[in-house]
């Protein structure tokens, strides 16, 4: 998550062995959405769990890792956790390795990308890319004797969420369009990771249908009738069709994400400036929960997994829902 400066204030923003895995009920329910939408909705056991989210954390989030600085020994440590998590959840490489090397960063810098094809012959051709930055700030100056910024909200929480939602897909075979998996890198530089995949992407000719990216999932919103915001909540349909797929109103608007421009902040953004199609941040911070940006407070104590499990499972049917609708339903506004 990057800075910004408004109205002289410093602000936050967005810039987010083998697992058993467990069946989902068959059995459907229909649900009304925003504006009429009907959808049926599968009854989703719980899939994941406040034990599993909090191992991931656990690891992702420790000063083992250093804070994962973009070039550093402890970024690499998490890449090759993401790339055995991959592994073994049958996520083969987008590329012919799962790194997908920075042209625009001085170090040597990767993001981490996986894809599981799409079981629809037609549809297949289609791709979302649902994705997370996994990189933090690093060591910083020291405050109590603590220097590692870890990074636990900003972006291992996120980045938890891509993993839970790859490990779901991976082995449940349950896309008819194409999902592309990708943790990138250089965020905190300038959104430098998923500049580079977009361009590359752009000029490759994907045929990219929408980007669900997320950000900073670690404590719950307050006071909200909604679980989780969208950036750019009025670009797209996005947040209807998400709360169609929830069954309930899990995607609410946040005016504070328009007035300081957050849309843009996050590796949503350059997807949207290179393809023109629905990308958007899911996330939970909303400038009153949480007081440790970019400090070294931002540690895995500080989080609430009971939340983070829960909007993992939430989100399933979502991503599962718009994976495998037989349309095209998210539009640009």
């Amino acid at each position: 998550m990057k800075s910004l400066f408004s109205y002289g204030y410093l602000l936050l923003f967005l810039a987010c062995g083998p697992t058993k895995i467990v069946e989902t009920d068959s059995e459907s329910i229909l649900s009304s959405g925003p504006e009429g939408l009907k959808a049926e909705i599968p009854k989703t056991a719980e899939f994941t769990s406040v034990q599993k989210v909090e191992a991931i954390m656990n690891y992702l989030a420790s000063d083992e890792l250093k804070g994962r600085d973009t070039g550093s020994e402890g970024i690499e440590l998490a890449a090759q956790y993401i790339e055995k998590r991959f592994e073994e959840y049958g996520i083969p490489p987008y590329y012919e390795t799962y790194r997908d090397t920075l042209s625009n960063f001085r170090k040597p810098a990767y993001n981490i990308v996986g894809m599981v094809e799409g079981n629809d012959p037609i549809l297949k051709d289609e791709f979302m890319v649902i994705g997370a930055h996994y990189d933090h700030i690093g060591t910083i100056k020291p405050e109590n004797g603590d220097y590692i910024a870890n990074g636990a909200n900003d972006n291992a929480s996120g980045t938890t969420a891509v993993l839970e939602l790859a490990r779901y897909f991976g082995k449940g075979k349950s896309n008819k369009r194409s999902l592309i998996f990708a943790l990138f890198s250089a965020e905190e530089k300038g959104l430098l990771g998923s500049k580079h995949m977009a361009k590359n992407m752009k000029e490759a000719e994907l045929n990219l249908y929408v980007m669900l990216n997320f950000e900073m999932l670690g404590v719950s919103l307050r006071s909200k009738k909604y679980e989780l915001f969208i950036t750019g909540y009025h670009k797209s349909n996005l947040a209807e069709v998400s709360n169609k797929y929830a069954g309930g109103n899990l995607i609410g608007y946040l005016p504070t994400s328009k007035n300081y421009g957050l849309f843009q902040r996050s590796d949503n953004y350059d997807f949207y400036k290179e393809f023109g199609v629905p990308a958007h941040t899911y996330c939970t911070f909303d400038f009153t929960n949480f007081s440790f940006y970019h400090k070294v407070g931002d540690e895995v104590s500080e989080m609430n997994f009971e939340h983070m499990s829960r909007v993992i499972n939430k989100m399933i049917p979502v991503v599962e829902g718009i994976a495998n609708a037989e349309t095209q339903e998210i539009k640009m506004n």
